[in-house]
């Protein structure tokens, strides 16, 4: 009777301590337990802060009167408030890629190669390219998982205060905070400090050069937001008031026109000693508005999220041929 519960008992041992990962993954989540640790924490703890956030700022709005009564009655001070809270809001959260980009891209290869440890690991019984794809691999995994929930609950939280959530949308940082272009951006900034890493193979180096080239990068990237899609078009007439259609709108260009469709710049005539005969003159009757509506925002950041994704194949593949032709030293 003793001998079988002693086998089952060893057997029994032994499963539980197959659970868990194993082989490289174990390798992974225990050399970069405290990142794994922190961005569980981030998530966490930034989740609780936007549900709060919206919480209260909800319970702000519905007690001055809102949606019962249109956004443009309440005060302005509250208006101000609001408004200003969710763009900080928007801020920290869009800012959270860059410190992902340093903390595990830069950080997470970098000291391997300047302490030696790539050496050591790649001279054991793992091939060196499978070792490189699980470094990319949990790096990636990693960010995702840390900044999609915050994005899903940042866009909730954008839904749910409507107007208020500012008209700039395209160029306000709840556009780099929403889910898609959050993840997306997190992915790009990841992969740039994996490829910095490989190529300083300093850490703090690399975690500098990353926070720069991150900063740079959506620097750029706002520049060319106006492209990822066709704005539309519109005209109505001039000196009259803006059409409702073009409320909550990102206003990309402005111009003045004549009714055959001639353009002149919006700013045609204004310094003009007689304004309204100059007009007649150049026979400018519309005002003429292109822009992007509130419906082309999904679109828009769906593009923003695939360009960054395209990018960021493109730095893993560098990261991948970087470190498979060179030696894994200081």
């Amino acid at each position: 009777m003793t001998t079988p519960t002693h086998t089952e008992a060893v057997r029994d041992s032994r499963d539980v301590r197959r659970r868990g990962p194993r082989g490289l993954l174990w390798l992974m989540v225990r050399q970069h337990r405290t990142a794994l640790l922190a961005c569980l924490a981030v998530t966490v703890l930034g989740a609780a802060w936007i549900l709060y956030q919206r919480g209260a700022m909800l319970d702000t709005l519905h007690g001055a009167g809102w949606p019962a009564g249109s956004a443009d009655s309440l005060d302005g001070d509250l208006l101000n408030r609001v408004t200003n809270r969710f763009d900080s809001a928007a801020s920290t959260l869009a800012s959270l890629p860059a410190l992902l980009g340093a903390c595990l891209g830069a950080a997470l290869i970098a000291p391997d190669l300047e302490h030696g440890t790539a050496r050591l690991v790649t001279t054991q019984s793992v091939p060196r390219d499978r070792w490189l794809l699980a470094k990319a691999g949990f790096a990636l995994t990693l960010v995702t998982v840390t900044t999609l929930p915050l994005g899903l609950l940042f866009g909730w939280w954008r839904d749910s205060i409507g107007p208020f959530a500012g008209t700039d949308w395209l160029h306000d940082a709840a556009f780099d905070a929403s889910a898609p272009v959050l993840v997306a951006t997190a992915l790009f900034t990841s992969s740039l400090g994996l490829l910095i890493g490989a190529l300083t193979r300093r850490a703090v180096s690399a975690i500098v050069l990353t926070l720069l080239a991150s900063w740079a990068a959506m620097v750029a990237g706002d520049v060319f937001k106006d492209d990822l899609a066709t704005p539309r078009r519109i005209s109505f007439p001039f000196g009259t008031d803006v059409p409702a259609a073009l409320d909550h709108v990102v206003q990309v260009d402005q111009w003045v026109g004549t009714a055959s469709g001639k353009l002149y710049g919006w700013g045609t005539c204004v310094h003009d000693a007689s304004p309204d005969a100059c007009r007649a003159r150049l026979g400018i009757v519309n005002s003429v508005w292109e822009y992007f509506g509130d419906d082309q925002r999904m679109g828009l950041e769906w593009t923003a999220a695939a360009v960054l994704v395209a990018a960021s194949a493109v730095l893993i593949a560098l990261f991948l041929w970087r470190l498979r032709r060179a030696p894994l030293t200081p």
